[in-house]
């Protein structure tokens, strides 16, 4: 890390006799107590220095390291739905007054390295909290550093890889002590899971309605690279997982399909190591035009294999079976091996065609599981189908225009 960064940021931790408590303990009613307006803070059985500030919401840092992406958000909420009718223009309910990140560069590996990642993080974190920090400083035109300070710190607890997960860990724990505030520790599918609902409070441009945000309950599928889950939201902080894979997830056999299907030059010359939207692109290369997708009719219709015009055929995963559980190993499997087996033979529209197919199959089966959770009996009675009217495709895999289709 470097010096001059750290030292600078360190400055910005320390706590004005003016805007911060200057250590001992106040308790939760006094705290509650100041953020009415100004109050004088006694704590230690002495009088602490009068603790001036504006009425607000509370406002929030927070920091995103579970991976290969250093980032570092400042966001305030505001309370405005109480005010706000039907028909009335939507004013945003929060706002986001900064979010940077920086990606590390695994390109070398074709996928993600521990080790570079964890430099990066090392690297990158502490400059992007003072940038935050600065950004807020610039904006309010305070005379002082020390003007501003979150309510709270925020910070990914997992699941992801342990080595970036504790830098920002222990840079939240710091931040945390050294501005006196809690620490909120968040786990990162909830928080995939809860995203549409930030997005829809960052929101002002639509008019005010029930469903700009899901309503609890709702039904989320979460796709990554690291996870495949079926989630059911009932509130913020209640949620029941339906259906999980059984070996990898679905964004993680997308990349892994895509090094069996690209073209060797395409991978060589790409500049990212998510080959997932890097095999979108070459499968639909006129996008949405090229999807020509019609959905099964009937189970049946779903399971059964279809063989193209070069004589292979994939099969569905988990075919056999209605258990609540997703897989996509065999179907990663059966292109690698189709590949290898065909060698040089294998040209380019064979190779589209096949990655067409493993990504429809792929997308079919996590269709399959969400009809099969909302027609189980136990789910009809734990709760209503007429009640569950929205379902939320969150994680990178979302992004995928023929996850849209399908």
């Amino acid at each position: 890390m470097d010096n001059d960064v750290f030292s600078n940021l360190w400055a910005s931790y320390k706590l004005s006799p003016q805007r911060f408590w200057r250590g001992g303990h106040i308790s939760s009613q006094e705290i509650r107590k100041d953020r009415m307006g100004k109050k004088e803070l006694k704590f230690n059985g002495g009088t602490g220095a009068t603790y001036a500030r504006e009425r607000r919401q509370p406002s929030k840092l927070t920091n995103l390291l579970c991976s290969d992406d250093t980032s570092v958000a400042i966001l305030e909420k505001h309370n405005v739905e109480s005010t706000q009718s039907a028909e009335a223009p939507r004013k945003p309910s929060a706002t986001l007054h900064f979010h940077e990140k920086v990606t590390a560069d695994n390109t070398p590996y074709r996928g993600i390295h521990p080790v570079v990642s964890l430099n990066s993080h090392q690297s990158n974190l502490a400059g992007l909290i003072a940038k935050a920090l600065s950004h807020i400083h610039d904006a309010s035109g305070s005379s002082t550093t020390y003007a501003w300070k979150p309510d709270f710190v925020t910070v990914t607890r997992g699941p992801g890889m342990r080595s970036s997960l504790s830098t920002g860990l222990d840079t939240a724990k710091g931040l945390s002590i050294a501005w006196n505030v809690p620490l909120v520790a968040v786990n990162h599918m909830q928080a995939h899971a809860l995203t549409p609902r930030l997005t829809a409070a960052l929101s002002a441009s639509q008019p005010f309605h029930r469903k700009t945000a899901p309503a609890f309950p709702f039904l989320s599928l979460l796709v990554s690279g690291g996870h495949t889950l079926l989630v059911r939201s009932t509130t913020v902080t209640n949620h029941s997982i339906l259906a999980s894979t059984l070996d990898m997830a679905i964004g993680d056999a997308l990349d892994k399909i895509a090094r069996s299907v690209l073209p060797p030059g395409m991978i060589e010359s790409s500049s990212e190591v998510m080959y997932g939207r890097l095999l979108e692109t070459f499968v639909f290369p006129k996008g949405p035009q090229d999807h020509h997708y019609a959905a099964p009719a009937r189970r049946a219709e779903e399971l059964e294999r279809r063989f193209s015009r070069w004589g292979w055929g994939l099969a569905v995963p988990l075919a056999e079976s209605k258990s609540m559980e997703f897989s996509f190993s065999g179907l990663e499997s059966r292109c690698r091996t189709l590949v290898e087996t065909k060698g040089a033979s294998i040209g380019e529209e064979e190779r589209r065609d096949l990655g067409r197919e493993a990504m429809r199959l792929a997308f079919e089966h996590l269709a399959s599981r969400v009809v099969m959770a909302l027609q189980q009996p136990n789910f009809r009675r734990g709760q209503s189908l007429r009640d569950i009217d929205t379902l939320v495709v969150s994680g990178g895999v979302a992004s995928n225009a023929f996850l849209k289709t399908v």
